[in-house]
């Protein structure tokens, strides 16, 4: 028992033994690689290894370590074979397969990020390119279903009856020439495709309706407060007077309208339900004496416009400029 015991114990120490070469020389590979000045390639083979083994002595010695010689040579002798040196192998596929294996984790999120990225690029471009683009084609298709549908059907008919509604209700020669330039206008602009212009020409014709229907007095003002009449000095001419009696338009219920009126002092055209006449020095004063007389203008009737014509037939002489503003 005892002498197997003391031959196990001389194969740990052998073993332990050839562990420790075997990392001294590993120790010495690594000197002499971070020590390349060790090295003069001017020197022969021989004097080089004689070199190098002094300078490690020199350098293990320095350190407190002491380092047989045969360690010294094995070293020298594994840099020059490159013992050490890992040697990645070769480009294979199967090398290929092996590195992503081994880096599966880091590529799949690389993976997962870039589907994640397509994903988010695919649904940025179908919600807000692909599906915009899509709706406005429908709806430009449908809008160009219903301009043809207009212009084949709808909007012929429509001009068809204003126009005939027209033609019963003008009184005057003036509003017929009128009512049959506004269909010819329709139909030449359904003729060449356009559905706008058309519809334009529908709502003139529903607006010159409108004013044929209407019929008022235009009445003086004559109420207490409110002015019966103003002049004014034109900037064109200075040394002259324009005169204005105030009216207001008056249906046969009583109630007062609202009515464009174009003011020759500015051009501009605006909705006033009272507005000055433009009339001679004389109709103005005229007037002022019947208002003078008890307060009252008792020929208060200016003009009349009557359903189914178009212009006013005035009582009282006029000049034809109104103003809006006084």
């Amino acid at each position: 028992m005892a002498d197997q015991a003391a031959s196990t114990g001389q194969e740990h120490l052998k073993a332990s033994s050839s562990l420790n070469d075997v990392m001294l020389a590993m120790d010495v590979v690594d000197t002499l690689r971070h020590q390349e000045n060790l090295v003069s390639r001017e020197l022969g083979e021989e004097q080089r290894d004689a070199q190098l083994l002094k300078r490690l002595r020199e350098i293990y010695h320095g350190q407190g370590i002491e380092v047989p010689d045969r360690i010294l040579m094995e070293g020298v002798q594994a840099l020059g074979e490159q013992r050490f040196v890992y040697t990645p192998p070769p480009a294979s596929f199967s090398r290929t397969i092996a590195l992503a294996w081994v880096n599966r984790g880091r590529i799949g999120r690389r993976v997962l990020s870039l589907l994640a990225l397509l994903a988010f690029g695919w649904g940025a471009y179908h919600f807000g390119v692909v599906e915009p683009a899509q709706r406005r084609a429908a709806q430009e298709q449908a809008q160009a279903e219903r301009t043809r549908v207009d212009l084949a059907e709808r909007l012929p008919a429509a001009l068809e009856q204003k126009h005939e509604d027209l033609l019963r209700e003008a009184k005057v020669a003036a509003a017929r020439e009128r009512a049959d330039d506004l269909f010819a206008d329709g139909k030449a602009a359904i003729a060449r495709g356009d559905a706008d212009g058309a519809r334009k020409a529908a709502n003139d014709l529903d607006m010159l309706r409108t004013e044929l229907r209407r019929e008022y007095v235009l009445r003086i003002v004559s109420r207490p407060g409110d002015a019966t009449g103003v002049w004014r000095i034109p900037q064109r001419n200075p040394a002259s007077r324009n005169y204005y009696l105030i009216v207001e338009p008056v249906t046969p219920d009583g109630r007062v309208l609202k009515l464009p009126v174009t003011s020759e002092e500015d051009g501009r055209t605006v909705e006033v339900s009272k507005w000055g006449v433009r009339v001679s020095e004389a109709t103005a004063m005229q007037v002022q004496r019947d208002k003078n007389d008890d307060g009252i203008v008792q020929q208060n009737n200016l003009g009349e416009k009557r359903r189914g014509q178009l212009d006013v037939e005035y009582k009282l002489p006029v000049l034809g400029g109104a103003i809006t503003q006084w």
